[in-house]
């Protein structure tokens, strides 16, 4: 009677038994990978939230791309990062997942394969599932500070391949693509026909100023320089506020392919209209706040930062992990002793530190031997997590 598509594994893992055994016995967790901003306490949402009210709202006319005074605010906000945007070439819907969807669907039929890097985020393959999409990976080279291996990303390209995704900067590892390496890849495109699909929704999350060579966004690629880019972003992220359900893709390359995904990506959009009114009227006023959100999110994330640099210090010279270095995003990966595999470690920090981390292989690292945190917890809640993460951590030496 169900697709083999929807057949998936619903087993759960370790790390879910674990923290629902600990909570059922009544045991307070500080939950390190906190990844929903409306919990965090970041900023002040409520006013955010408050203009979501225009009477306008009250009637219906649906815009299959989405509004034009939204898409207008969508290229308005890449100005503010000097970046040019046709705000014609904006495509609005209700979130980057539901974007990735509609991208796979104009892009690929049945067995027809994307790739993805590796590690990386791990929804897009629930979405290329249901689909009928297969994913090849690609690796990130970690010795190489996770740049993109260009000589095992062309190996993998063969006739039924359709796209290369790339996450920038990556989550969780939060590395941008540099300059040299994103040519490369617009090359690679060009060369066998290929989409871009680049996933920017921490974009606006550097740590600081980025490395020499470093590309700030893949907006910055001339249109002649890649067959056809899709850039996605959203409310989640840059103004966290997931729960508005609103995401955005820019349409970039050569203008008879930008000009036909256009086309096919409103056919796919009207039959689903699933962009709400009252957000898309709300969007100029929303992205007026992005500036003072992204000044709370990168204090946030540099106050926990610099507590979790300071308790790996205490250990000392000979400490037994280490923080690997980040460019970007709200994420910390850590490589930790292999005196027991991620699985063990996910489960003791729950069971005798009563403190929740992903395991590394969540995110489909090269090996074992990593856990992630997330970086926008309260400092006070963070700094007694980081506390006993690293002290048990540490215990490993």
């Amino acid at each position: 009677m169900f697709s083999t598509r929807t057949s998936w594994d619903r087993t759960a893992n370790p790390l879910a038994i674990a923290v629902e055994q600990a909570r059922a016995a009544g045991r307070s967790l500080i939950d390190l990978t906190e990844s929903n901003p409306t919990r965090a306490g970041i900023f002040g949402l409520e006013p955010l939230i408050g203009e979501l009210g225009d009477a306008r709202g009250a009637v219906y006319e649906p815009a299959p791309l989405g509004h034009d005074e939204a898409r207008n605010a969508v290229a308005a906000y890449y100005a503010t990062r000097g970046l040019r945007v046709n705000p014609t070439h904006v495509v609005l819907s209700a979130s980057t997942s539901e974007a990735y969807s509609w991208i796979l669907s104009l892009l690929s039929d049945t067995g027809d394969t994307v790739l993805v890097p590796r590690p990386s985020y791990p929804l897009l393959g629930w979405i290329a599932a249901s689909q009928g999409v297969r994913l090849v990976t690609y690796p990130l080279s970690r010795d190489a500070g996770f740049r993109i291996d260009l000589h095992e990303l062309a190996g993998a390209i063969d006739e039924r391949t359709r796209a290369i995704v790339l996450v920038h900067p990556n989550n969780p590892t939060g590395h941008f693509v540099r300059k040299e390496d994103a040519r490369a890849l617009a090359a690679l495109a060009k060369q066998h026909g290929l989409a871009l699909i680049v996933d920017e929704v921490f974009g606006d999350y550097a740590h600081g100023d980025l490395p020499n060579g470093a590309l700030p966004s893949f907006l910055d690629l001339s249109a002649t320089e890649a067959p056809l880019v899709f850039v996605l972003s959203g409310l989640s992220k840059v103004l966290l506020l997931p729960q508005c359900k609103l995401g955005w893709t820019v349409v970039t390359g050569e203008p008879p392919l930008v000009e036909e995904a256009l086309a096919r990506l409103e056919l796919i959009a009207d039959t689903f209209l699933s962009v709400a009114t009252p957000i898309q009227l709300a969007l100029p006023a929303l992205l007026g706040a992005q500036p003072r959100v992204r000044r709370a999110v990168l204090e946030r994330v540099g106050r926990n930062l610099a507590t979790l640099d300071g308790a790996i210090a205490e250990l000392g010279r000979e400490a037994p992990l280490r923080r690997l270095p980040a460019e970007g995003g709200w994420y910390a990966v850590l490589e930790v002793p292999r005196v027991h595999d991620e699985d063990a470690w996910t489960e003791l920090l729950v069971r005798e530190e009563g403190v929740i981390v992903h395991p590394g292989y969540f995110f489909d690292f090269d090996r074992d031997g990593f856990v992630v945190v997330s970086l926008i917890l309260a400092p006070e809640l963070f700094a007694e997590g980081a506390r006993r993460l690293v002290r048990r951590l540490g215990d490993a030496r």
